[in-house]
């Protein structure tokens, strides 16, 4: 789901050496994939950069599992400093052992303009808006930086918290932590959701990055393992027949099932199954996530898709409404179609989308 994020994230395994690096740093830095996996971050850096990063930052990386932020040069395809913004956080198994750290790293002149651009929001605001409508685009402009500035401080609660799971010893403490994992997650699709929610406003619409090269299985088994571990003691069933080729954006395909998923687990019965099929078959690829429980009500049914609408029997719910509208943009995009049916047996989501 990175591949295309505004920021640039570069996966490093437990020996420091490079892993992946995404879509947004490879069109920053001019160097391709393949050169850079492999190597070490540090390789890419000025002398005086390996020095500090070798020093400075490596060292507290291994002791604390972050690093809330530091200023990094990263040298370019053709030679020229980088200057960066940058935070790391360490991903480790149940057993404590270091899977990876993921870098999130932000132009340091993007970081700037968007600090001048929200002050310079802010005093139009007060002096020259003329209308609602203009007040409505602002809003959304600034909905759009924060919620990319509130990445980091969300990094910081995760690694802290993986931080404090080492050290907990008692049942509570545990559950107290678990908690706070889930609460992380659920944060990460909110702003995810907002964020693509800001840029359809805009006029930039749901982008997609659409290639048949690597199987789309995979992504659906990772997403629905991720909401197995936020969701203790939730049955999710999983069932794939995918023959052909889905010419796709596979991580928008995952935030779409992501977000069909975590409905059902929301609304559905907590004793059933939530259930999710998907299917390439007469010329379609098919994917359903189903739940039993209370039916969607009927006058409901029309507003279900329209962003920020929970229905006025379920207001108590956590979220903001935008799930299921991604949801369905995320469809539109790919020229298919997100429709829902509901019954006292049944709710079911189903998303067509032609194979090409």
């Amino acid at each position: 789901m990175f591949e295309n994020a505004p920021c640039a994230y570069i996966t490093l395994l437990p020996n420091g050496r490079i892993e992946r690096v995404n879509k947004t740093l490879l069109g920053w830095i001019g160097h391709t994939a393949e050169h850079m996996a492999g190597k070490r971050f540090s390789d890419f850096l000025n002398m005086a950069g390996r020095i500090y990063f070798e020093t400075h930052i490596a060292p507290l990386l291994r002791m604390q599992g972050s690093f809330d932020e530091f200023a990094i040069e990263l040298m370019t395809a053709a030679g020229e400093p980088l200057q960066m913004i940058a935070n790391a956080r360490e991903a480790r198994d149940a057993a404590g052992k270091a899977l990876f750290t993921r870098l999130a790293l932000i132009k340091a002149t993007d970081r700037r303009r968007y600090e001048h651009e929200l002050l310079q929001a802010r005093d139009v605001a007060t002096t020259n808006l003329e209308s609602e409508r203009e007040t409505s685009e602002l809003r959304e402009q600034f909905i759009a930086v924060l919620g990319h500035d509130l990445r980091n401080p969300l990094a910081s609660i995760s690694a802290g918290a993986r931080i404090l799971g080492r050290e907990a010893k008692s049942d509570k403490e545990h559950q107290v932590i678990a908690m706070l994992e889930t609460t992380v997650l659920r944060m990460a699709g909110l702003i995810d959701n907002v964020l693509d929610f800001a840029r359809g406003r805009l006029g930039g619409g749901i982008t997609l990055d659409r290639d048949t090269r690597r199987p789309l299985e995979p992504v659906l088994h990772q997403v629905i393992d991720e909401l197995r571990l936020s969701s203790p003691g939730r049955q999710i069933e999983a069932e794939y027949a995918i023959n052909v080729p889905v010419d796709c954006d596979r991580s928008r395909i995952g935030q779409l099932v992501s977000n069909l998923v975590g409905n059902a687990l929301s609304h559905g019965a907590s004793n059933e199954p939530v259930r999710v099929r998907a299917v390439t078959e007469d010329g379609l690829f098919r994917m359903s996530v189903a739940n039993c429980g209370e039916p969607i009500p009927e006058a409901a049914m029309d507003r279900l898709f329209e962003p920020f609408f929970r229905g006025e029997v379920r207001a108590s719910r956590q979220g903001l409404g935008l799930g299921l509208h991604i949801a369905a943009q995320i469809a539109k995009a790919h020229e298919g179609t997100l429709t829902v049916s509901s019954t006292r047996e049944e709710t079911r989501f189903t998303f067509l989308m032609p194979l090409r």
